[in-house]
C-alpha cells in the first residue's frame, strides 16, 4: 500500500471530473430562461424528459456512503442484502400510482403543502422541520464520510477532498437551478457505474467471475433464503423484501428531492414513466456494486486487510482496492476516485436544492410576501447558504468524531417512516384529522428515536475472514478504530450468543425495520386519536378529493366547493397567526 499511490494523471481525471460538472452549473445559468423564475430554477419549468430524471433519481437514492457500504456489507455479512431490490420492484407501483399523481396535481416545489392543504400548517412545520434537520446533517455527512474513507487510503487529502466536492457542488447548483443538478446527476450515474464495473473487470482479468463466485460460496457469502420471522435477525427475505418496501416509498413516494425531481417532467404519465425507467437503472448498479464486494472479497480471500491491520475499517476496502489493483493504469483508479466522488455530489446537491425549496415555500413566503423576480437570486442565496453549510457540517463531523456521524445517519433513518405515515394518513384516510396526524407523527419519530439511540446496542455477527495468507511485514500500519470482531481472525461466529440475547429487546430489532415501525405508528397512534377526537368534538371532517388517492375519491369526482373556500380561509388566517408568532 505504501507504494501505490494517486499518480498525476488520477488526480487530472479527478479535477476534469469537478470541472465538468461546474460547467455543466455554468451552461445552465447562461442558456434557457437563464434561471430568472423560481419554477424554473426549482422545477425546470417542467420542461425536463424522462432520462436525465430517471437518473437523477437513481443518483439521489446512491450517495457515496451507499457505494462505499453496500460493498463491505457483501464483504463483511453475504448477499442477503441483494433481495432489497425486490421491494424496488414491488414498491414503485405505489409510489407512482397512489402517491405521485397527488403531488402532481397540486404542483408545489414543497411537498409540505400538501400537508398544509390536507391538514393545517402545524402539520406542515412538523413534517417539514423534521425533514429539513434530516438532510441538514446528512448532507454533511456525505460529504464526509467518503472523504475520510478516502483520505486514509489514497493520500487524498481530508480538507481538499471537503472543499473540492463542497464548493464544486455548491457552485453549479447556486447557478444552474435544478437543470444543472438533474444534468449533472447523470454525468455523475455514468462514474458511479464505472467506478463499481472497473472493480469487476478488473478482478476478472485474474479470476472467472464463476470463480469469483464459487470462493464467496465457499466462505458463506452467498445466501438469500434467510427466512427467520424473528425481527432481530439483521438480513432476512422479510427485512429486504417487506421493510425495504417501506424505505423506498419514503424515500421515492414522499421525499422532497424525489417527488421535486418528478414534477421537472411536463406530464404524470412521463413522471410515472421515469419512476419505472430508474428502477433497472437502480438495480443494476446496486446489483453491480454487491458483485464488486464479493469481487474484493475475492481479492482478499486470504489475507483481510482490516484484520491484519492495513485499514481502520471495512468502509475503507473500496477505496483500498482501488489504490492497490487500478493504479498500475494510469487515470484508472481516478476515475473510479471520480465514481465515489459522484454519489457525494449528487447527494449534496439534491438536499442543497431540496432545502432550498422547502425554505422558501414554507418558511419565508407564508411570512413575508416575495415578489416572483426576487424569488431566483433568495434562492440562489438559499443555495450558496446550504452549500456552505454543508462543508461546515462536514469539518464539524471530523471534530466531533464518530459520535456525529452514527447520530446523523440514524436521524436520516427514523425520520423517513413516520413522514411516510404522515403523508399515508392525508392520502388513504378520509377522516383523519390534524390533532390525529401531528400526535402520530410525533409517536412515531420519538419511539424510532428511542430505539435508534437507544443503547447499547450489539454489535452485528460477521462472516469469517481469514489472513493465513498475509505477509506480516507487509504493513506497518497500526489500526486505532478496527473492530475486534475483525481482529486476526480466521473464523467468526455468524449466530446470536448468550451476550447478545442479554441485550434490551428494542434495541436488537434490525435497522431494516425502522421505516415499517415509524409508519405503523404514526399510522395507527394517528387514526385512534382522530376517532377520539372526533367523538369529544363532535365534528365531522371533510376532505377534499384532490387531496386523496385516486382510488378514494367519490365516483362523481366533485368536490366540495364550499370546503375548499373555508379550507382556503382557515390556511390564510393560520399563516397570519403563524406569521405574527
Amino acid at each position: 500500500m505504501d507504494e501505490a499511490k494517486f499518480g498525476v494523471l488520477d488526480y487530472i481525471v479527478l479535477a476534469a471530473v469537478m470541472v465538468i460538472s461546474s460547467f455543466i452549473g455554468l451552461y445552465y445559468r447562461f442558456t434557457g430562461g437563464k434561471q430568472k423564475t423560481s419554477r424554473e430554477y426549482l422545477l425546470a419549468d417542467g420542461s425536463m424528459s424522462i432520462l436525465p430524471v430517471a437518473f437523477s433519481l437513481m443518483a439521489s437514492f446512491m450517495s457515496a456512503i451507499t457505494l462505499l457500504g453496500v460493498t463491505q456489507e457483501n464483504y463483511r455479512y453475504g448477499t442477503q442484502f441483494v433481495i432489497i431490490n425486490l421491494a424496488y420492484v414491488i414498491s414503485t407501483p405505489v409510489a407512482a400510482n397512489i402517491f405521485l399523481p397527488v403531488f402532481y396535481k397540486l404542483k408545489s416545489p414543497s411537498v409540505y403543502k400538501y400537508l398544509e392543504s390536507r391538514f393545517g400548517v402545524v402539520a406542515k412545520l412538523a413534517a417539514s422541520l423534521a425533514f429539513s434537520l434530516q438532510m441538514f446533517l446528512y448532507m454533511g455527512i456525505v460529504l464526509y464520510a467518503p472523504s475520510l474513507a478516502l483520505s486514509a487510503v489514497t493520500g487524498l487529502s481530508f480538507p481538499g477532498a471537503v472543499l473540492g466536492v463542497g464548493i464544486v457542488c455548491t457552485f453549479y447548483s447556486t447557478l444552474g437551478g435544478m437543470k444543472a443538478v438533474l444534468m449533472t446527476d447523470v454525468f455523475q450515474s455514468l462514474l458511479m457505474i464505472a467506478a463499481v464495473v472497473t472493480v469487476v473487470v478488473n478482478t476478472c482479468t485474474q479470476a472467472s467471475l464463476s470463480q469469483v463466485w464459487e470462493v464467496a460460496s465457499e466462505r458463506g457469502r452467498i445466501g438469500f433464503l434467510e427466512v427467520s420471522p424473528d425481527p432481530t435477525v439483521r438480513h432476512t427475505i422479510w427485512t429486504q423484501a417487506v421493510g425495504g418496501c417501506f424505505v423506498y416509498c419514503s424515500l421515492y413516494a414522499v421525499n422532497q428531492a424525489q417527488v421535486q425531481r418528478l414534477l421537472t417532467l411536463p406530464t404524470l404519465k412521463k413522471a410515472q414513466a421515469a419512476l419505472w425507467v430508474q428502477v433497472p437503472i437502480l438495480g443494476f448498479l446496486s446489483l453491480t456494486t454487491s458483485l464488486a464486494g464479493l469481487c474484493i472479497f475475492y481479492t482478499y480471500r486470504d489475507c483481510d486487510p482490516a484484520a491484519q491491520g492495513r485499514i481502520r475499517n471495512s468502509d475503507q476496502l473500496l477505496p483500498l482496492y482501488i489504490v492497490e489493483h487500478l493504479t498500475q493504469i494510469p487515470g484508472l483508479a481516478g476515475l473510479a476516485v471520480a465514481g465515489i466522488f459522484s454519489g457525494s455530489l449528487s447527494t449534496v446537491s439534491s438536499a442543497i436544492n431540496s432545502l432550498a425549496a422547502v425554505t422558501l415555500e414554507d418558511y419565508i413566503k407564508p411570512c413575508v410576501s416575495i415578489s416572483e423576480t426576487r424569488s431566483p437570486m433568495l434562492l440562489k442565496f438559499l443555495a450558496l447558504f446550504y452549500g456552505v453549510t454543508c462543508i461546515g457540517m462536514a469539518f464539524l463531523a471530523d471534530l466531533l468524531g464518530t459520535g456525529v456521524l452514527q447520530a446523523s445517519l440514524t436521524i436520516f433513518g427514523v425520520v423517513g417512516g413516520p413522514l411516510f405515515g404522515l403523508f399515508a394518513l392525508g392520502m388513504l384516510t378520509r377522516r383523519t384529522e390534524q390533532v390525529g396526524a401531528v400526535t402520530g407523527f410525533i409517536c412515531g419519530l420519538v419511539i424510532l428515536c428511542w430505539i435508534g439511540f437507544g443503547g447499547p446496542k450489539p454489535p452485528p455477527p460477521v462472516l469469517p475472514v481469514s489472513t493465513l495468507g498475509c505477509n506480516q511485514n507487509s504493513s506497518n500500519f497500526t489500526p486505532q478504530q478496527t473492530s475486534p470482531l475483525l481482529q486476526g481472525t480466521t473464523e467468526a461466529s455468524t449466530t446470536e450468543s448468550p451476550v447478545t440475547a442479554e441485550y434490551f429487546y428494542l434495541y436488537r430489532i434490525s435497522y431494516a425495520w425502522y421505516s415499517f415501525i415509524g409508519f405503523m405508528i404514526t399510522l395507527v397512534v394517528g387514526l385512534l386519536t382522530s376517532a377520539l377526537y372526533r367523538l369529544a368534538s363532535k365534528t365531522t371532517v371533510l376532505t377534499e378529493d384532490r387531496l386523496l388517492a385516486s382510488f378514494l375519491k367519490r365516483n362523481d369526482g366533485i368536490s366540495n366547493p364550499d370546503r375548499s373556500q373555508h379550507i382556503d380561509e382557515m390556511k390564510n388566517g393560520r399563516d397570519e397567526k403563524e406569521c405574527k408568532v
